[in-house]
């Protein structure tokens, strides 16, 4: 196996850069030693990093794919208006360009997935959806949809995570941000009205989360919007041991 800390200047952020990979390359003796590489890029959630995934390896190494974590910071994964603030864009287009360039992997949308959870859940949705040439299947869980609740926001309130500047900084003008693509919903209306189709969605939340009628409401939203995915709650709190149950279970559901 092959274990990287990889640094290089992104356009996109405006400075050098860090982000961990992990490909399985020891010799299997099996059907899919001589199989085409998949790479999964993996979205830490709030207050994370990218160490956030180590403990997944031996997944990646049964399933024989390559694993992509970024650094996310606490950016939701959007472009913001700020020069160097072009997380999307950083993660659908440059840090894949990169990959491809260095490693030759990624190279098919067949080939190529994004995961998440809690803000990156909401990461692996929104960029997924905005970048759906390039990503093929999205597994998103505990994700933070918060837009709805956002856009209800005024100056000098806060919800139990963060204040109106934070998500302003990170969504836009939050008046307008339901009908932005920094909406998922939005996203998932305009590639329906273009008729282009989507990634593959998978998404999962514990009965105990918090965020659990967030996304409930999404899943609802995707079913009235006649978007197949698959949907799964069960009995968790957010937290590692639902991330790592369901993380190896949507696994099977990738790889199927």
């Amino acid at each position: 196996m092959a274990r990287f800390n990889i640094n290089f200047y992104s356009h996109a952020l405006c400075r050098n850069v860090s982000f961990n990979m992990f490909i399985p390359n020891d010799p299997r003796g099996d059907e899919t030693e001589n199989r085409k590489m998949k790479t999964v890029f993996y979205l830490h959630g709030y207050t994370g990093c990218a160490e956030d995934f180590w403990y997944l390896t031996d997944v990646a190494e049964k399933y024989h794919y390559a694993m992509v974590m970024p650094n996310g910071e606490n950016s939701f994964y959007l472009d913001g208006e700020a020069t160097g603030d072009n997380y999307c864009s950083y993660v659908g287009e440059e840090l894949v360009e990169y990959i491809r360039k260095t490693f030759g992997l990624a190279m098919a949308k067949e080939d190529t997935y994004i995961c998440g959870l809690s803000m990156g859940g909401f990461g692996a949705l929104h960029t997924g959806l905005a970048y759906p040439e390039t990503f093929s299947k999205i597994v998103a869980l505990s994700s933070a949809l918060i837009v709805n609740e956002i856009a209800q926001l005024k100056v000098g309130e806060s919800n139990e995570v963060a204040n109106y500047a934070y998500y302003t900084k990170c969504f836009g003008d939050l008046n307008t941000v339901k009908e932005s693509v920094n909406n998922p919903e939005k996203l998932v209306k305009n590639l329906m009205e273009k008729n282009i189709p989507m990634p593959e969605i998978y998404m999962a939340c514990g009965t105990e989360d918090f965020l659990l009628d967030k996304n409930r409401e999404f899943h609802e939203f995707l079913e009235d919007s006649g978007v197949k995915h698959c949907y799964y709650e069960s009995k968790g709190i957010h937290d590692g041991v639902f991330w790592n149950e369901y993380f190896r279970k949507s696994a099977e559901w990738l790889f199927a």
